[in-house]
């Protein structure tokens, strides 16, 4: 064999080799940092849980696991929050805002993606605009509202009420945002065969457009059940009775009542979060099989 033809390719192996070993080391050390703020992020929630599974005695000398689980703090901490009442009103908020939500945002981001007016590119960055406002500074402009000072409404005022919990978030730019980007690469071919069917433009959304439509409809709805079912500052400023407050300002309650009841703080912590993860885990579900069946075949 020709030692001219041995040299090169025993260095392009051994090249290789070195390749390989470094991408090896590479991918382990990515791996590693991964791992670290996996467990970073999943402690917090070990503790929760394993502390609500835990006796008072035992999360005063801070035991990591329970000894044996007490499930009865989850109905102790139900009791004595009255968690069936606030529950109850976190389901009728969250179910009012997410419907107004998905009619406003299917519709406003199917006007702006899809239809030609004058005026559209202004208007829609005037919404993208308002991404940019802090929360906290529209909180005084929102509650003057909801109280009437501003604009009369039906009844004077709707504190303690469920429009105020409700209304205002009906409508999202971010939400609207989303929709309209995705609305926009519908392609315009199957619109014009839309319209040889006769079909305007309401018919097509709802039957063309809106079932392939999953991925960013999942999207928004989950993201506006999380702020809905999370909410806080807001309820807890425009409601002073326990008539319509939602769970977490129950939960605060409680936090006030239990004192130094941790494994009762820690079971009500949990349950307020079950019905998140539990949408978290449908829509997950939904949204993989949504962008499996999103694409257009020519």
């Amino acid at each position: 064999m020709d030692n001219s033809q041995t040299v090169p390719t025993t260095f392009v192996k051994s090249k290789r080799k070195e390749r390989t070993a470094v991408q090896i080391i590479g991918k382990m050390f990515l791996y590693l940092i991964l791992l670290f703020g996996a467990i970073i992020f999943i402690f917090p929630f070990f503790w929760m849980i394993s502390t609500s599974l835990m006796t008072l005695g035992e999360t005063i000398t801070r035991h990591l696991l329970p000894k044996v689980p007490q499930w009865d703090n989850y109905y102790q901490a139900w009791r004595q929050a009255s968690f069936s009442k606030y529950f109850v009103n976190s389901v009728l908020i969250t179910l009012g805002t997410l419907a107004g939500l998905l009619f406003t945002s299917i519709l406003a981001g199917y006007a702006f993606g899809r239809i030609e007016f004058k005026g559209k590119d202004i208007l829609f960055g005037v919404f993208l605009a308002t991404m940019m406002i802090p929360e906290s500074v529209t909180l005084i402009p929102n509650y003057l509202l909801i109280r009437g000072a501003i604009i009369p409404l039906p009844g004077k005022t709707w504190i303690n009420s469920y429009w105020s919990l409700t209304i205002p978030f009906m409508a999202n730019a971010f939400s609207i945002f989303l929709l309209k980007q995705f609305f926009a690469q519908v392609p315009k071919e199957l619109w014009d065969a839309a319209r040889i069917d006769g079909c305007d433009h309401l018919r097509f959304l709802v039957q063309v457009v809106l079932p392939i439509s999953k991925a960013p409809v999942m999207t928004v709805m989950l993201f506006g059940f999380t702020a809905s079912w999370n909410a806080f500052q807001w309820p807890l400023l425009v409601t002073t009775r326990d008539t319509w407050r939602p769970l977490m300002v129950g939960l605060y309650g409680f936090i006030t009542e239990a004192g130094p009841n941790t494994h009762l703080l820690m079971a009500g912590a949990v349950i307020t979060i079950i019905p998140i993860l539990i949408m978290y885990f449908l829509t997950q579900k939904q949204f993989t099989q949504g962008i499996a069946t999103t694409g257009l075949k020519g």
